[in-house]
């Protein structure tokens, strides 16, 4: 049935009235001990201050620019690499450019008179010069003796005093001094790059890591060189493991014996409230337009008890602070962001005010706003995916990452709705990996014994699998029980052989090929026990002169081997399938991936159907009204189909987006909407429901939409 036309528009401009009105601030009581970040609804700016900047700032221009803005949360300077405030600890460097000592107090005041929460910044991986030669014990030192330095900054130990004993002692005194909301750490952890300088360094030599490392390993020397195959080294990544989560744990434990209503804040999950993760720009092609939808993707499958902020990085790189990325960058970023369920954050380089590159102000503006006015539709979704892909790590680099992400953009530009699941989560959501009609692992090499089981078991319960050049090459075992798949050689070139898709019944897509180029890593794989093998490797033969090319004959190896379980299948490409279509982009090997979807789990397309071009996004989910209330089992009140416009995206730059005409989608729904609209165009949408499918168009797409679909 179609929907009335005229029971819509009543509806919207109900919605315009109501919903929308625009509320005054209400200003944040120091009684309030809500856990006011649950309610997942962050406009977080944060001024990233350099030390000069603390003579300049004003704290009435700061509050009119975050409210000019949409911002609910600042986050600002406090201490560790040097005070914003006038410490009373002799081990805190204070900023030598800070005149007025009330300037972090004022923020506070002012922010939370206009209902604006603060977080406040520590970052305690460096120590000023004469911090160390007061205490050179508590630094950093490399197998050669080096000391990592920036400048006047020398990076310390994570098991020295100024990180186990002075640091809490610092925060201790910013939390008895003003009545922050939260506190973000910025880069926690152990040190072995110079990153301002890209060099490395190596492993803490430390004489108080050299200790605590003999204690916890019941006698053994630190490692100094990163080789996962050695056990030493193993051991020493349990030990970083443990000793992070100790600190973390002790922290947690400090700051809400103070006050429970404080927010913490980092890029880990351990005794942390809001995990932060960063959509960074990259000087190393090709770009990569999905950061935002990667990263929170990630965040909120692998950890879904947490709240997630991804923070859009202005700076393009760190030589290049004072020029910020294209504003239609910036744009895709904060609405992926939305789309996926982060609220919205930004860091900048400094005050709003003077800023070197103003350029992406409207933007962020307008996606801010935009938040602001539908926030009730924001922050509490449910995905509908049936797949998931699994994630090497939150920060995977390397020709790993061009695996994993050729795999995501595959999914991506075919409009096939996935999950992320980090790589080291799979044991620990294993009720949740279970209910994945399908599995992707794009080169995971390794896994706990827990996560394999858990694994093996999904795969017993009808889960099929498809995983990708080396996975799980070091459990031999695995391989063979899950693929029928032995290792004759995982590292050969693939360069001048060439892949048959010669089997035309499932590899459909191929009607016009008989032969698939190959580069990168094609594994030599024995699948004697799998039961079906797919794509044989031709040999390299004679590449030219064009007089003699040819000889390409079969080698008896294969690309793909395919192993029938009672309820499901598993794949297994021992190529590097994924980082061969992101590099290059060709997509008969993408079509490689979606042949074998199609073949062992063809439902993968009745979610989403659309006309929609690849480089429009769309990622649909379930939602329930956000209205601030920190109630998250509440009932499901519809789903929202985001679309974000990358038609722009031309590969190394960001153009504004080409507005797409006449779209139109088929989308599963196991309900009949009551109405559907438009965020955008606030414009009812005309839909027909029928057999649990739902029907519409839309006139046209400019930079992003959100489309409702209220049950």
């Amino acid at each position: 049935m179609k929907s009335n036309p005229l029971i819509m528009l009543a509806y919207f401009l109900m919605l315009n009235t109501a919903l929308f009105a625009q509320k005054a601030p209400v200003p944040i009581q120091q009684s309030d001990t809500s856990a006011w970040w649950k309610k997942n609804n962050l406009r977080v700016i944060q001024t990233n201050l350099p030390a000069y900047e603390a003579a300049t700032l004003h704290p009435d221009s700061l509050l009119k620019d975050l409210e000019n803005f949409s911002a609910n949360t600042l986050l600002i300077n406090a201490g560790g690499i040097m005070a914003f405030y006038p410490s009373d600890l002799d081990f805190h460097y204070r900023n030598p450019f800070l005149k007025n000592n009330n300037m972090l107090a004022d923020v506070v005041r002012k922010c939370h008179e206009k209902g604006i929460r603060v977080i406040v910044r520590f970052d305690f991986s460096r120590v000023q010069e004469s911090i160390f030669k007061a205490h050179p014990d508590w630094c950093y030192i490399s197998p050669k003796g080096e000391r990592i330095i920036n400048t006047d900054m020398y990076v310390v130990s994570i098991n020295a005093p100024y990180v186990q004993e002075k640091a809490f002692r610092i925060i201790e005194e910013v939390i008895d001094k003003f009545p922050i909301d939260g506190i973000f750490l910025n880069m926690p952890g152990y040190q072995v790059n110079n990153p301002y300088e890209g060099k490395y360094h190596g492993i803490d030599q430390n004489d108080y890591d050299k200790k605590r490392f003999a204690e916890y390993s019941k006698g053994l020397a630190l490692p100094t060189e990163e080789n996962k195959a050695d056990p030493l080294f193993q051991k020493y990544l349990e030990f970083k493991k443990f000793t992070i989560e100790d600190w973390s744990h002790r922290l947690n434990t400090l700051i809400k014996s103070k006050n429970s209503k404080i927010a913490i804040c980092t890029y880990m999950d351990k005794y942390v409230d809001i995990i932060r993760h960063e959509s960074q720009s990259s000087t190393v092609l090709p770009y990569w337009p999905y950061t935002a939808s990667d990263n929170v993707g990630n965040a909120v499958s692998s950890y879904p008890n947490h709240v997630i902020s991804n923070s859009s990085i202005q700076q393009i790189s760190f030589q290049s602070r004072y020029n910020a990325v294209e504003p239609e960058e910036v744009r895709i970023r904060l609405y992926e962001n939305i789309a996926n369920g982060s609220g919205l954050d930004i860091s900048m380089m400094g005050d709003m005010r003077g800023y070197e590159d103003e350029r992406n102000y409207e933007v962020i503006k307008e996606v801010y706003a935009h938040h602001k006015k539908h926030e009730p539709y924001f922050g509490k979704y449910k995905s509908v995916a049936k797949i998931a892909v699994i994630a090497p790590g939150s920060w995977p680099s390397g020709p790993t990452m061009q695996e994993y992400r050729g795999i995501l953009l595959m999914l991506k530009e075919s409009h096939i709705p996935f999950d992320i699941i980090e790589d080291a989560q799979i044991g620990n959501l294993e009720a949740k990996v279970k209910n994945y009609r399908l599995i992707i692992l794009p080169e995971i090499t390794y896994l706990s014994k827990e996560s394999l089981r858990v694994l093996k078991d999904a795969v017993k319960q009808g889960t099929n699998l498809i995983a990708t050049n080396k996975t799980l090459f070091d459990t031999p075992e695995t391989l063979l029980d899950l693929f029928g798949a032995k290792i004759v050689n995982n590292e050969n070139e693939g360069s001048g052989n060439y892949l048959q898709p010669d089997n035309k019944s499932i590899f459909k897509r191929f009607s016009k090929q008989k032969m698939l180029f190959w580069k990168f890593n094609l594994g030599l794989y024995d699948f004697k026990s799998a039961d079906q093998t797919l794509l044989p490797v031709l040999s390299k033969g004679r590449p030219g002169p064009p007089e003699i090319i040819g000889g390409h004959e079969p080698t008896g190896y294969f690309a793909v081997g395919i192993k029938n379980h009672p309820k499901s299948k598993a794949v297994l490409l021992p190529v590097n399938l994924g980082r061969l279509y992101y590099m290059h982009g060709y997509e008969e090997h993408k079509n490689i991936l979606l042949d074998l979807i199609d073949y062992i789990y063809p439902d993968a397309n009745k979610i989403i159907q659309t006309n929609a071009p690849a480089r429009v996004e769309v990622i649909l989910q379930k939602y329930t009204k956000n209205n601030g209330q920190q109630n998250l089992s509440a009932g499901e009140n519809g789903m929202i189909m985001h679309l974000v416009n990358l038609t722009g995206f031309s590969g190394n730059t960001y153009f504004s987006p080409l507005p797409v005409q006449q779209l139109k989608f088929r989308i599963q729904s196991d309900f009949k909407p009551s109405k559907m609209f438009s965020m955008v165009n606030q414009r009812p949408v005309n839909f027909t429901w029928k057999d649990g499918f739902l029907e519409f168009n839309l006139d046209k797409l400019r930079a992003f939409d959100g489309i409702v679909i209220d049950k």
